[in-house]
């Protein structure tokens, strides 16, 4: 199969512990790993091996892999089998992250795709309900907010500047005036962010709340 039809893959081998013993082991999982992409005919453009605690999540060699998922386009992760991906809870929120991307899980222990237990596919489920639902609540706290701005007399048609002026682009500049406006409404600093977001400001909470914090202590400095 020619290489730039594959389907791009990660290796990622892991073992618990520091001990010399345990490079044989990492060494064995890379190799059953090439075979089984070979088997199937991935482009693997990156093996990961370390030695940490699968109760650990934040793992140096996991969050790589994640941010090469995210950035490569990566369809597919090969493991020994899912205790090397992680335990307990720490398995569950790595399962759920890759899932959510559109990644499948390859596993020697099954030759091919992974099949995931009864009891944590339910637990993935759950935990996508609740992620799905806290999705929904925060988009009714927005718009609870731009409602409580508008009753206030709060015109964003008017206040915004360059709406509907290269509308598809975002629009690099924070407008402090509004984001001085807005609070001053007693919306949040999350609910001002994501108002402005919908006018096509690329401004985040840790932003506003920034730019504002800079204001008041400079009203502050020229009060004193």
């Amino acid at each position: 199969m020619n290489r730039n039809n594959s389907m791009k893959a990660i290796i990622y081998c892991r073992v618990s512990t520091n001990k010399d013993t345990q490079e044989t082991s990492l060494a064995r999982q890379e190799e059953e790993l090439l075979t089984l992409a070979q088997q199937y005919h991935l482009d693997v453009i990156k093996v990961i091996k370390e030695k940490a605690s699968g109760y650990d999540y934040e793992r140096e060699g996991i969050l790589e892999m994640l941010s090469i998922i995210k950035d490569q386009g990566v369809k597919i992760v090969l493991i020994q089998d899912e205790t090397r991906l992680g335990r307990g809870n720490a398995k569950i929120a790595l399962l759920h992250c890759i899932m959510k991307e559109g990644v499948s899980l390859f596993s020697i222990a099954h030759n091919g795709e992974l099949q995931i237990s009864e009891s944590d596919s339910m637990v993935l489920q759950i935990v996508a309900m609740v992620e799905e639902y806290q999705r929904k609540l925060h988009n009714s706290k927005i718009k609870r907010g731009m409602k409580r701005a508008v009753k206030d007399g709060y015109e964003p048609q008017r206040n915004l500047k360059n709406l509907g002026f290269n509308s598809g682009r975002e629009k690099l500049e924070v407008p402090l005036e509004e984001i001085i406006r807005l609070r001053r409404n007693e919306l949040t600093f999350a609910e001002i962010a994501a108002t402005l977001r919908g006018f096509g400001y690329s401004v985040s909470k840790a932003t506003v709340h920034r730019r504002y914090k800079e204001y008041m202590d400079d009203v502050n400095k020229h009060e004193n």
